[in-house]
């Protein structure tokens, strides 16, 4: 994309454009990434970030510097370790092993892999993975530490599914495999975080006691999984469980027909229905953070994932194709998920509300979703109190940069929405 072109797309798109030009100017970053203090291994790794992460790399560049080296590495070694096992080409003799003992590798310097096939995504990451392991070695003890357990438990537990995969069984059965499956993938990932947030004093220890990181990685997951079920069925995946579309069709394959529409949405709302008995504790956890930049991190993700759901619900769309919430709306909700508690209860509770609307009472599952909506919308009545905490610790420094920045040149801006446009997807 080129600025001409970007320029004509916002002329079409007048309302994306006054949400965009709403962000650049409200937007100022708690921290930024200070690139001269950086080791050559250190840059190559942030350069990774961006080509591996695109939406996840400008909230992790915000991160407060006690956290900013240690999440890039530790995103950068887990998404190695995905794209060992993404990679059906690799026989299972050499994956399974491979996926048990990648946290050994992080000791080996100058450790590579070059066993993906040629048009693996991210298969270049694994090429130059030395530099991340050099990164590695140079994190504090305890960092490493965390990052090599989760690490540990999460090449395991694809190692699991992927010896599965391997004898013939791609499908999940039951609930408790499907939560199994999303907590292998995501929910360890959020385990780690969060004792990085609680070992830097940036979040409470009740966040590990209570395990409400679960929730948090099981809550995204989720969202992607019934996002994406048109691409994953087309790849030979099945990751809805045998146990809530048996409710609705007798083949999963049914879920795709035109003529078993109305029996896909009603398992489709019930896959969202699961889904949301998470929100609640997504909403306890962000309530436990005290530093600004920890809080965007994971504020941010949350509310795009509840509105992916919304999007997702009662949609036939997502029989079809991989369906996307609106340029316009992820930046709307960039703008209200950064600044404290208030702004994602809000909307939590906004969109718990049309999922009401679009509940359709033949449903079997009608009254169900109603009360989970519900509940969001009391549970989140009792935050309030707690719902302006972190924007009383924003220093007076930030709204003196507010009103310096206030006035950006509109072209500098349009000079960046290349990049913008391909992070928000």
């Amino acid at each position: 994309m080129n600025i001409a072109s970007d320029a004509l797309y916002f002329a079409l798109h007048p309302n994306q454009l006054r949400v965009l030009l709403q962000w650049k100017l409200r937007h100022f970053p708690i921290h930024r990434r200070d690139e001269t203090q950086e080791s050559a291994t250190a840059k190559i790794c942030f350069e990774f970030l961006d080509q591996t992460g695109r939406s996840f790399s400008p909230v992790v560049k915000e991160l407060h510097p006690e956290l900013l080296l240690p999440v890039c590495v530790f995103y950068l070694i887990l998404r190695g370790l995905d794209t060992i096992e993404d990679d059906t080409s690799i026989p299972l003799d050499i994956k399974e092993p491979l996926l048990r003992s990648f946290k050994d590798h992080l000791d080996r310097d100058g450790w590579t892999f070059t066993g993906n096939r040629p048009g693996e995504k991210d298969r270049e990451l694994l090429v130059q993975f030395d530099n991340v392991i050099t990164e590695f070695g140079k994190l504090k003890p305890i960092y490493q530490a965390i990052i090599k357990d989760i690490t540990d438990k999460m090449g395991n537990g694809m190692a699991d599914f992927a010896r599965k995969a391997a004898l013939g069984d791609v499908s999940v059965n039951s609930v408790e495999e499907y939560d199994l499956y999303c907590w292998h993938v995501a929910g360890i990932v959020g385990e780690g975080l969060t004792r990085f947030f609680v070992e830097a004093e940036m979040g409470e220890d009740t966040l590990i006691n209570r395990s409400l990181y679960r929730s948090m990685g099981l809550f995204l997951q989720k969202n992607n999984i019934i996002r994406d079920i048109r691409e994953d069925f087309d790849d030979g995946r099945r990751f809805w469980p045998r146990e809530i579309w048996s409710n609705h069709v007798d083949n999963f394959e049914d879920l795709f027909e035109p003529k078993y529409l109305r029996n896909a949405l009603y398992c489709s709302s019930e896959m969202v229905l699961n889904a949301m008995e998470h929100a609640c504790d997504c909403l306890s956890y962000l309530a436990g953070l005290s530093e600004q930049s920890v809080f965007n991190f994971c504020a941010i993700p949350q509310t795009m994932a509840l509105a992916t759901l919304e999007m997702c619900f009662r949609n036939p769309a997502v029989f079809e194709r991989n369906v996307k919430i609106t340029k316009r709306d992820a930046l709307q909700l960039m703008v209200e998920s950064n600044q404290n508690l208030e702004g994602v209860v809000k909307v939590f509770c906004r969109i718990a509300g049309r999922i009401k609307q679009k509940n359709d009472p033949e449903d079997p599952n009608f009254l169900k979703i109603n009360i989970a909506c519900e509940e969001i919308e009391k549970f989140a009545e009792t935050l309030a109190p707690k719902s302006d905490g972190l924007a009383k610790k924003k220093s007076k420094g930030k709204e003196h940069q507010a009103g310096s920045n206030a006035g950006q040149n509109f072209a500098l801006i349009l000079l960046e929405l290349p990049l913008d446009r391909k992070q928000l997807g």
